[in-house]
């Protein structure tokens, strides 16, 4: 199975929360009510100043995915 590079989520026990789930590495899910980020890796020392930079990307991404959608639904 082919899986898009972000997904939206929401649950009904985080009623006001907004989760885009990041399903590429480093694969994360980022709560945009809050800014907390869950990360599905675990990064070692040596690797952490690269990942930090493309996580980093990966979350402004994010950020740009969810904006998106919101303007596809507006126009609905």
């Amino acid at each position: 199975m082919t899986l898009p590079k972000f997904i939206l989520g929401d649950h009904s026990d985080f009623p006001s929360a907004i989760f885009v789930i990041h399903t590429e590495f480093p694969r994360f899910i980022i709560n945009l009510e809050t800014d907390e980020i869950e990360w599905f890796e675990d990064f070692d020392q040596q690797d952490e100043k690269e990942l930090k930079s493309e996580a980093e990307n990966a979350i402004i991404q994010a950020s740009v995915f969810y904006d998106s959608e919101v303007v596809k639904y507006e126009k609905e």
